[in-house]
């Protein structure tokens, strides 16, 4: 790995967007207040949402004062229980001298409030959401936390929906969600940093990891790779995955993500590092590797019987999304000696009248699965899974009934959609559902050795992909020291899950023991 990965991403930091003329640098805040007003004006002109409020404060009205906020994330400004209500409604009536002084040294100690001393920093503080305070004959001004911009509350995760485990989904805010992590582990040695990304956007991202059990040169690595580029905004944490991953070219993700704050909170406590982004509820896992995709958030929550019985099933539905159809077209091509003759002569009744090939037939229904599934996503509400389901039932028996298809490529297409619907991960499903046509092909092509020749260039594509220094089909292809870590196809009993998988460092391994007896 690099190790050079902080340097870059502090220049990345200290960079500020180009202005012309006086702006190319931080303009140092003056004590003049009139100065700081037109500067400020010039800056936000035609952004009616910014509200600049000048105001008088102290005996006799004598302190010139200027508030300067986002109208919608300071809506309760002058509210008794606010932080900066609070101190507004003390400035009324104290002396100027005590004013100053309260500017000097906070000596009311409200929330968060910081002492900013360029121009720059102000407006990206008024930009985050909070209020900054300027005051005449004080060159500094004084940034005041508040509520910020409005966003989704908590919900429920809905994308990886458990039986059993916690309800609680990640949210828009990158606030909140650490905020979800930092509830579950409730230890100073998480760390949380953050980086602002996007000459234009300025998106927060925060960086989560455990930092006695993260490697340094996957830390350093990830910080490299967020200041590698310059962008104008950053929306979602697709396009900073998108932007910093290995092999961008592959369709296999190199990311894990989720949207659940306990599954994010396990992977910290095996050694990752999680990255989240504002205005995501998604947050990225890394490294990310086969076996992880294939786990299940509540795997660790179930009795282990069970849950190593559905990880091998899930992997016996990635194989049905993947080969099912070109195992079908290999077999019905070039192959038929292998199958029993009455499941052959079946197969022939059910294909008569049919005017299409094989390969059109199947290439015809796949399409339109993917179409049904398209639309029943960008339907709205309930609307959406009636248009999934209903269209899939009428078209599919309208298509058999009129002798377009034949009923057994029915089949094959709904076992091959519910083979990748139960793969937990749905950006790893869609690499599975790109792949099936391309056996789909091979296999109409070139019958079992298409097959095997797909198996082949898949297997070694996947052996040859590396996410951040580590193997992607680890731990099939690497092992570590944690042999009783938990990972792979078996899940382990809890109290036999002694050591940490191969992520975290070696002497941090040790996950479980017995407390000794008195």
């Amino acid at each position: 790995m690099r190790k050079s990965g902080g340097k870059a991403l502090e220049q990345e930091k200290k960079r500020q967007p180009e202005q012309e003329g006086d702006n190319a640098q931080d303009r140092k805040i003056s004590s003049s207040l009139r100065e700081n007003e037109k500067y400020l004006r010039k800056r936000l002109e035609n952004c009616s949402d910014i509200l600049i409020r000048p105001m008088r404060l102290g005996e006799q009205r004598k302190v010139d004062c200027l508030m300067v906020y986002i109208e919608v994330a300071v809506s309760n400004m002058m509210l008794d229980d606010s932080a900066i209500g609070k101190m507004i409604n003390h400035f009324w009536t104290v002396s100027p001298e005590q004013i100053r002084e309260f500017v000097q040294y906070n000596s009311l100690g409200i929330a968060d409030v910081k002492k900013l001393s360029g121009m720059e920093e102000a407006l990206s503080a008024i930009l985050t959401g909070n209020a900054v305070f300027f005051m005449d004959g004080y060159d500094r001004a004084m940034k005041i936390s508040s509520k910020g911009y409005p966003a989704m509350g908590v919900s429920e995760a809905d994308k990886e929906k458990v039986l059993r485990g916690s309800r609680e989904g990640f949210s828009d805010s990158v606030k909140s969600n650490s905020a979800l992590v930092r509830k579950r582990l409730r230890d100073t040695r998480l760390k949380v940093e953050e980086y602002n990304v996007g000459v234009r956007s300025h998106t927060l991202v925060q960086i989560l990891y455990m930092e006695d059990l993260v490697h340094e040169e996957l830390l350093e690595e990830v910080k490299e790779r967020l200041g590698e580029f310059e962008i104008d905004g950053i929306l979602d944490s697709g396009m900073l995955e998108q932007l910093t991953e290995d092999a961008w070219y592959s369709p296999f993700p190199q990311y894990q993500t989720t949207e659940r704050p306990d599954r994010a909170v396990q992977e910290i406590l095996n050694g990752k590092v999680v990255l989240l982004c504002d205005n995501s509820p998604e947050a990225l896992v890394l490294p990310g590797n086969f076996g992880s995709f294939m786990e299940s958030s509540e795997d660790w929550y179930h009795r282990f019987e069970m849950a190593s019985f559905l990880r091998m099933l899930r992997y016996l539905a990635v194989l049905a999304a993947t080969l099912l159809p070109g195992l079908y077209l290999a077999v019905i091509r070039f192959h038929t000696q292998i199958l029993p003759g009455n499941l052959i002569l079946s197969f022939a009744e059910a294909r008569e009248g049919v005017p299409f090939s094989s390969v059109t037939e199947l290439i015809f229904l796949e399409l339109s699965f993917e179409l049904l599934r398209e639309a029943g996503v960008r339907v709205p509400g309930a609307l959406g899974n009636a248009i999934g389901i209903v269209g899939g039932l009428v078209i599919g028996q309208a298509a058999v009934e009129a002798n377009l298809v034949s009923p057994i490529v029915v089949m094959i297409v709904a076992l091959t959609a519910l083979g990748s619907l139960a793969v937990p991960n749905e950006e790893f499903a869609a690499a599975f559902r790109l792949l099936k046509y391309v056996f789909l092909v091979m296999g109409g092509g070139l019958g079992i050795y298409g097959i095997v020749l797909g198996i082949y260039l898949t297997a070694g594509h996947l052996a040859g992909l590396v996410s951040f220094g580590i193997p992607y089909l680890m731990p099939f292809v690497k092992k570590t020291s944690g042999t009783n870590s938990g990972e792979g196809i078996w899940r382990l009993p809890i109290r036999r899950r002694i050591f940490r998988p191969g992520y975290a460092r070696e002497d941090q391994s040790l996950r479980l023991k017995r407390k000794e007896q008195s």
